[in-house]
């Protein structure tokens, strides 16, 4: 099995690639955004002079069970080991990690002496939140630079990866837990059973797995391919998902999508037997059969819509500059290096990247190598035009904003249509 690609895959053609979630061997590949630096990797100024490690970014779909991931994958250290995101930096996001925390204890009824643990705690966020309801928390995280971040004083962290090797360890200083919850991780991980194998290790009796991650159908929908870097390795419907936890002895019991990130599947996980899927689950399985979700051309779609949106935007830019218009952007999200990488944006035409994260401040964007500041810079030296790279967190930049464009200043959305605000 091979396809032609549209012309983002060069008319390349590829042979079928392994599975990580059913072990098949049938993954068409459909999405070829290049090769590309590691959208987190920021770089200081003495490593603008030295080469990056750039590595194919495709994503393909597999024929046997449904779920769409990359083709190629690096590995997870060089990646989370020395991490700049951090949950905090947005306070939509921080409200929302707040409510699935108070969602989780009531829906629970958790207590002081549950426990509750967070995979890719980050800078501790979610636990904040948890640890106002006198819950037990640990957060387990491979970033060693974020461990003296966290926003919790003296929460219990593990600084490693979670899986089968490290889940005992985990149990064995903690105990096991009530609640398991991994908020955008769970896309990040290449040994979907070898995880799945520390979650069974870790869970105590009747405990309930909850996984936040963005959904398929909302990256379809809004043609969100900035989605795509090499941190996220699965991108999850609930059918191949489903499909994944069925055969390793769990079953989902409760499914809802969330408006955060522009489109969130939140999916709540139980050992087979210790609950029953309620009505939601089936619901949207539906969704996805009438949406396509399970057909290889609703994906070669996606790649044609994708191309047309760098073809616009890029004109919409240059057109911009060429009139003597200065432009910058808003946000330093992996996701908007991704965009820049793909659309071959560089300093040359975005002058400047603002964000609010000082762990970014001061750096360079990988691959493109534009400067990142504070954004006290969008009223220092005003640019005409932002391109808002952070575009999931939209109203919360605007509102912020709100003086620059008081001042004549405009926001460039870039998808799902180019819009300029």
């Amino acid at each position: 099995m091979s396809t032609t690609l549209p012309s983002n895959g060069a008319g390349a053609k590829y042979e079928p690639s392994h599975c990580i979630a059913c072990q098949g061997n049938s993954v068409e590949l459909f999405l070829d955004l290049g090769c590309t630096a590691l959208a987190n990797k920021f770089l200081a100024r003495e490593d603008l002079a030295r080469a990056e490690p750039r590595f194919p970014l495709r994503v393909g779909f597999c024929h046997d069970c449904g779920h769409v991931q990359l083709t190629d994958t690096v590995p997870p250290a060089e990646m989370f080991e020395d991490y700049l995101y951090v949950s905090s930096a947005s306070a939509t996001l921080k409200a929302h990690l707040y409510d699935l925390s108070d969602t989780v204890v009531g829906r629970l009824q958790l207590g002081p002496s549950d426990l509750v643990v967070d995979i890719g705690c980050n800078d501790g966020t979610l636990l904040t939140g948890f640890q106002r309801h006198g819950v037990r928390t640990v957060g387990v995280d491979p970033a060693v630079n974020l461990a003296g971040l966290h926003t919790p004083a003296g929460f219990d962290r593990f600084t490693g990866f979670f899986g089968a090797d490290t889940a005992p360890a985990i149990v064995g200083r903690w105990g096991r837990a009530s609640a398991i919850t991994a908020t955008n991780t769970f896309p990040h991980i290449p040994d979907l059973p070898g995880f799945i194998k520390g979650i069974d290790a870790a869970l105590a009796p009747g405990g309930m797995f909850v996984i936040e991650a963005h959904y398929l159908v909302d990256l379809l929908d809004q043609i969100a391919f900035d989605t795509v870097y090499h941190e996220h390795v699965s991108y999850w419907a609930l059918g191949p998902m489903r499909r994944l936890f069925e055969r390793w002895g769990f079953h989902i019991v409760r499914a809802e999508r969330l408006p955060i990130h522009h489109g969130q599947l939140r999916v709540w996980v139980q050992r087979r037997g210790e609950g029953a899927p309620d009505e939601t689950v089936d619901a949207i399985l539906a969704e996805e059969e009438e949406q396509g979700i399970p057909d290889f051309e609703t994906y070669v779609q996606f790649a044609r819509r994708t191309e047309t949106i760098r073809e616009r935007l890029t004109q919409t830019l240059r057109d911009l500059r060429r009139n003597g218009a200065r432009l910058a952007a808003y946000g330093a999200p992996a996701k908007g290096n991704t965009l820049l990488e793909y659309l071959r944006l560089g300093p040359d035409l975005i002058e400047f990247i603002v964000d609010r994260s000082p762990l970014k401040q001061g750096r360079y964007t990988p691959g493109t190598h534009i400067p990142v500041m504070p954004p006290s810079r969008l009223l220092d030296s005003p640019p005409d035009y932002v391109v808002l790279l952070a575009w999931n967190f939209q109203d919360e930049i605007l509102s912020q904003q709100a003086e620059f464009r008081r001042r004549g200043g405009r926001f460039i959305v870039p998808v799902p249509h180019v819009a300029i605000l």
